[in-house]
């Protein structure tokens, strides 16, 4: 297929970018290259015959019609956005504009160019659009998130990534475009922007540092490793049903402080610290940050059954992989 991915300088996006490439397909990447882009993907990828990348913003969409015309795509796949939570509550006017305006730009340049199509090439097109569990609202003790689960977001980010997701439901009802959407749990894995909980955490460690922690450390999520989650989002994009949502979850649910405390034993293990006996000592509990969920679980009984998709990683191997990658690359995260 020709696959337009959008943000595929980001985290999860490199690593898709990377799985489409090994699987065949072409690829044209439309990224800002704002702060958490990744800054080895043309390294990784400049040379790759099916690879095209193109800097654009979103919320300047002058130049999507003329890539789409180009390009002649088979589908979009749509991870362009701000996407952490503390940043959307010191400044949200970037996440409105990104998150909504840019999604907004975009299905307007597909839906353009899906008019545009034979009917053979209309039926065969999509606009596949990554979102996240966050935009279901906190679960109690108990109970999963389900595609079904009323949406009620508590945070500017997942605010702004409920609208879109609605605007994508609502160009395919309303305008017939063959749309597809995933949300998905907390990803970690190489080359995520060391702001995220795992990868700031594992630096952190590293150079012995205090290790914060919100409030008493019980918030609960959903983890999955981002290997996993790429061939989830080419699975829903080839096999999925158009018009229907699909979460995709790694069944792996742990409290903030358990991936603390595992990810101070294992590099203990691996690389035993200096200045403290054990890097547990580094933890400290700091003022919860405001509308933070309490907590996430997906249940991805859908993409499994209909689609026959499951994670190949559990939580302690993918974290594994992921503590040794960045012992490995310490030149890719101190340059950030």
């Amino acid at each position: 297929m020709r696959i337009i991915v959008t943000g595929g300088s980001g985290f999860i996006g490199t690593n898709l970018v990377h799985y489409l490439l090994k699987s065949g397909h072409q690829v044209t990447n439309i990224d800002k290259l704002t702060y958490a882009a990744n800054p080895e993907t043309h390294a990784l990828f400049s040379n790759h015959p099916h690879y095209s990348f193109y800097q654009i913003d979103l919320c300047r969409p002058e130049r999507l019609d003329r890539i789409f015309s180009v390009f002649q795509p088979d589908a979009v796949m749509h991870l362009a956005a701000e996407s952490h939570v503390d940043r959307s509550i010191d400044g949200p006017r970037e996440f409105i504009q990104t998150n909504i305006i840019g999604t907004y730009n975009l299905l307007n340049a597909a839906l353009s160019y899906w008019r545009s199509l034979s009917p053979e090439s209309k039926d065969r097109f999509r606009f596949h659009h990554i979102s996240t569990d966050e935009v279901y609202g906190s679960l109690g003790e108990e109970g999963l998130f389900t595609e079904t689960t009323p949406y009620s977001p508590n945070s500017p980010y997942s605010a702004s990534k409920a609208s879109s997701d609605h605007l994508v439901n609502a160009w395919h009802e309303t305008y017939g475009l063959p749309t597809l959407i995933s949300n998905c749990s907390n990803n970690y894995g190489p080359y995520q922007f060391p702001e995220k909980l795992i990868p700031l955490v594992i630096i952190k460690c590293l150079s012995e540092q205090e290790l914060p922690v919100y409030g008493d450390g019980q918030n609960i999520r959903d983890w999955l490793y981002v290997e996993d989650h790429v061939s989830a989002l080419l699975t829903v994009l080839t096999r999925g049903e158009v018009g229907r949502s699909y979460n995709i979850g790694g069944n792996e649910e742990h409290t903030n402080i358990d991936i603390v405390t595992r990810i101070c034993q294992t590099l203990d293990n691996l690389n035993p610290p200096k200045t403290v006996k054990n890097r547990t000592d580094l933890i400290r509990f700091v003022k919860d940050r405001p509308g933070h969920d309490r907590r996430y679980a997906i249940d991805a009984s859908r993409i499994r059954t209909e689609l026959l998709w499951s994670p190949e990683e559990s939580f302690e191997t993918g974290l594994n992989k992921t503590i040794r990658w960045y012992l490995d690359h310490e030149s890719w995260w101190k340059r950030l």
